[in-house]
């Protein structure tokens, strides 16, 4: 009788500490205080100053999920990465209400406004399947940072939307096809591992010549089932377009030539694409176009967290 009022007081005082440390708990069995993503994401105060916290239990959320600008210090925790998933259908030739279509990015499973949102243990995906473009997650806020994460998809998978958008990305685990990681904020990907299927592109990013870093990638790993020299490292979707690779391991489904100009040669001018110290098979300095860069010693030391994120530091 003892033991078992030990275990009861036990039980219930871990209960109780685990509750006190997130603000929501969004669970579809009715055991938190939302059964669904959005109406937590709603419930989190405009403006506030301080972290909300949401603990998602495990469930494949189906819905289409907007952060708006105003739910600022959001920060999303999953149960378990695998078993936490976000998820909608939408494509960019879908139709919506208005016979229109919806467009690429009208297609997105998940909209992040705010600003300060941090996601950890979270599946974003899009399960339209491979029909065009068709977004798993749009961000746009400034100081998004993403750790343990997967974004599920084919084309466009990941959009970092945002025009002056800081984005970090650690440990996380990014899949598609073309163009799969594309868009203009300044984003950061470290030991991440970027999935190509089929055959495609990885990055377009469409960097403004107003800002000196656009995507870098640090020491991840570039994997996949791709037939081998099928992928691009990535092509300008914009004239400015920036993208480096540094310390990574690169698959055999990497092009000898490495980067694409998207058929226009005046973006050979513009573009900044570099690598520094490749390794894998997709690894070839000699082979890639003239037009690309080798860093040196010197250049790569101006690749740190604190220079390319503006003062940011996500790892604080």
């Amino acid at each position: 009788m003892k033991q078992a009022l030990l275990l009861f007081f036990y039980c219930a005082i871990t209960a109780i500490a685990q509750a006190q440390k997130y603000d929501f708990v969004v669970a579809q069995d009715g055991s938190g205080q939302f059964k669904t993503v959005q109406e937590a994401l709603n419930a989190v105060p405009d403006f506030r100053k301080v972290t909300t916290t949401i603990f998602i239990k495990n469930g494949v959320y189906k819905e289409k999920l907007n952060l708006s600008h105003s739910k600022q210090f959001v920060k999303l925790i999953g149960e378990d990465v695998a078993r936490t998933i976000l998820t909608f259908d939408d494509w960019a030739q879908r139709k919506n209400a208005f016979g229109e279509e919806k467009g690429t990015s009208g297609s997105s499973s998940f909209y992040i406004y705010g600003p300060n949102f941090t996601a950890e243990n979270i599946t974003f995906q899009n399960s339209a399947g491979p029909v065009g473009q068709a977004v798993a997650l749009f961000v746009a806020g400034d100081k998004a940072k993403f750790t343990n994460c997967r974004m599920l998809g084919f084309q466009d998978t990941l959009y970092t939307y945002g025009y002056g958008s800081r984005q970090y990305y650690y440990k996380c685990y990014i899949e598609g096809t073309v163009d799969f990681i594309f868009g203009a904020s300044t984003a950061v990907f470290d030991d991440c591992e970027i999935f190509c299927k089929k055959a495609g592109y990885i990055t377009a990013s469409s960097s403004p010549d107003t800002v000196k870093y656009g995507y870098v990638f640090m020491n991840c790993r570039i994997v996949g089932d791709a037939p081998e020299n099928s992928y691009f490292l990535g092509r300008p979707w914009r004239p400015y377009a920036k993208a480096v690779f540094l310390n990574c391991n690169l698959g055999k489904m990497i092009k000898a030539e490495g980067w694409d100009n998207w058929g226009k040669e005046s973006n050979q001018q513009t573009a900044y694409y570099a690598e520094y110290k490749s390794t894998g098979p997709g690894a070839n300095p000699t082979g890639r176009v003239k037009w690309s860069h080798q860093l040196d010693e010197k250049q790569v030391q101006e690749y740190t967290l604190a220079k390319i994120l503006n003062g940011w530091n996500p790892r604080e």
